[in-house]
């Protein structure tokens, strides 16, 4: 169906096709947390109030600036295998909060998406190393 110059192409745009993709998926949820903190209070499990001496909206605002630094350093590719390990630990934290319901299937997805960057590393489309 395709020549072999343009599925070898297709095959080189993958990993920063997903990349960029995750990485506007982590910004958009750190955008939400900064922009409407109180919406997102919910989300916060208990253990983490009892553990850290914050309130749950600095929790969230916290969070929501740490995905916002890490999604911007994955779409930008750069440091991609350690920005996307730390993400996919991320995702596998919220996993544990979230648990088995759908977001929690779609989130399973995510981190395993993200996995498939961690392992991959640097892309093409890529500024950092």
């Amino acid at each position: 169906m395709f020549t072999q110059e343009t599925d070898t192409k297709m095959r080189a745009a993958a990993p920063a096709i997903l990349r960029v993709g995750l990485s506007l998926v982590i910004l958009w949820f750190g955008y939400v947390q900064v922009a409407h903190t109180a919406d997102w209070i919910g989300m916060v499990p208990d253990y983490a109030v009892k553990l850290l001496p914050l309130p749950p909206e600095a929790l969230v605002l916290g969070n929501g600036i740490f995905e916002l630094v890490f999604g911007f350093a994955l779409l930008l590719g750069v440091y991609t295998r350690l920005v996307a390990g730390i993400l996919t630990l991320h995702l596998a934290h919220i996993l544990t909060v979230v648990g088995y319901n759908p977001i929690g299937v779609r989130d399973f997805g995510l981190m395993l998406a993200m996995l498939s960057v961690f392992l991959y590393g640097k892309s093409s489309w890529r500024l950092g190393k």
